[in-house]
């Protein structure tokens, strides 16, 4: 953890904020003071989002006038307390999204309770805008974990553009980044990087090269495919292609690995949390690889009738996380649960990726329950086909039974 002071105490109340080192961000701890008369403390989250400079972030938050900066390194904490736990429960949202966005907030909201019991803050604030889904994680997140904290949303209460915030900087000696304004709005951590806004709004056209930044056009992808072998410990991925490393390290080679391949691209209809279906894309190669091939280890070492009360748990977990839940009590039940099917998905899964596909080719586990001698049709069969008769009479007779009784109820 890095931190600066600036200033000493004022005898103000302070608010924490949330620091991207961003043009919301940079104006809003200018914003809050004059506001609310507050002292603002910027705190920056490193989630694994590339190209953030931190200590940049700490002296530019210094330079426009906060009373102290942190910058976190939340990367570790990140992969193995959040990003593993929604792994072992394969949480897609509807299917489709890896929850990537979704399951960094409550982190961050945690760091920033952290630094507000610290530094006896009374509020806690954020650059959420009131038509998006990361306003309810952080509010409703604040609110389970520190109840007493105050949250101030300054952008749901400014009636500012683009072109006015800029402005308000100039006026006030805020110094911003100046760089081409991006078509779209982007957020990025180890995760996943999700991508929206400008033509992407149109749910008809398909979405511009531009757009991506973590995976190639499947079509210029690799002529030849690529295979890899992940090794999986009690449900954690714990090496790449027969080498150990840990959580961070594998995500992020993994992520460069299947996007070489044009794996991780999703592109879906969303159901926002406040009522508004959106158009969403992204990039999680590293998520989209390993969520599969953790479903596929999880159907060679679990019971049918585990795998198809699991499947309804995780897509529950994964509506937790959407939804900004992931402090509740359903959650950590979840989360026992969960983790009980994890003691025996140990093994490794070989997945062959190519032009924007990942085929899991292969797998294998000390604990399979895949039988070869009672799966062949060859040589060495050890299945007892006597039984099958006896089997199917007995499997069969509701139906013969309810087939009699309406063959006498319709004459």
């Amino acid at each position: 953890m890095a931190s600066s002071k600036t200033s000493k105490k004022s005898g103000r109340k302070k608010v924490v904020l949330a620091y991207s080192g961003g043009l919301d961000t940079s104006v809003a701890i200018r914003w809050l003071q004059e506001k609310y008369d507050l002292d603002v403390i910027a705190v920056s989250v490193d989630v694994g989002q590339p190209d953030v400079d931190m200590k940049d972030n700490i002296d530019r938050a210094n330079r426009i006038g906060a009373t102290n900066a942190y910058a976190l390194d939340a990367k570790e904490e990140f992969v193995t307390e959040y990003c593993w736990p929604a792994l072992k429960a394969n949480a897609m949202y509807e299917g489709s999204y890896p929850v990537c966005t979704s399951i960094a907030r409550p982190l961050i909201a945690k760091l920033l309770v952290d630094v507000a019991k610290k530094e006896g803050a009374s509020f806690i604030a954020h650059g959420c805008t009131a038509k998006g889904n990361d306003q309810v994680r952080f509010d409703v997140s604040i609110g389970a974990l520190a109840p007493e904290l105050g949250i101030i949303a300054p952008m749901r209460e400014w009636v500012m553009t683009r072109e006015d915030e800029i402005d308000y900087a100039k006026e006030h000696g805020i110094p911003i980044r100046v760089k081409k304004q991006c078509p779209y709005s982007t957020d990025e951590n180890l995760w996943g990087r999700s991508i929206e806004c400008g033509i992407l709004e149109d749910a008809w056209q398909e979405p511009p090269e531009d757009a991506f930044e973590w995976t190639v056009f499947p079509d210029k992808a690799p002529s030849r495919p690529e295979y890899v072998e992940i090794g999986f410990e009690k449900g954690v991925p714990t090496a790449l292609n027969g080498k150990k490393m840990g959580g961070v390290t594998l995500v992020q080679k993994l992520n460069e690995l299947a996007g070489k391949h044009g794996v991780g691209r999703i592109d879906h209809i969303e159901d926002r949390l406040v009522g508004i279906k959106s158009r969403e894309n992204y990039e999680a190669p590293a998520a989209v690889v390993l969520i599969a091939a953790h479903k596929d280890l999880e159907k060679m070492v679990l019971p049918k009738d585990v795998l198809k009360f699991k499947a309804e748990v995780d897509q529950k977990y994964a509506e937790l996380a959407y939804d900004g839940l992931w402090f509740s009590t359903l959650k950590e039940c979840l989360d026992s649960f969960v983790e009980k099917t994890q003691e025996y998905v140990t093994g490794t899964v070989r997945v062959r990726l190519f032009k924007g596909t990942a085929q899991i080719v292969g797998r294998k586990s000390p604990y399979s329950m895949y039988d070869h001698g009672l799966a062949t049709y060859a040589s060495g069969d050890q299945f007892d086909h006597t039984s099958a008769k006896g089997f199917i009479y007995v499997w069969g007779l509701p139906l013969k039974t309810v087939a009699a009784v309406h063959k006498v109820k319709r004459k």
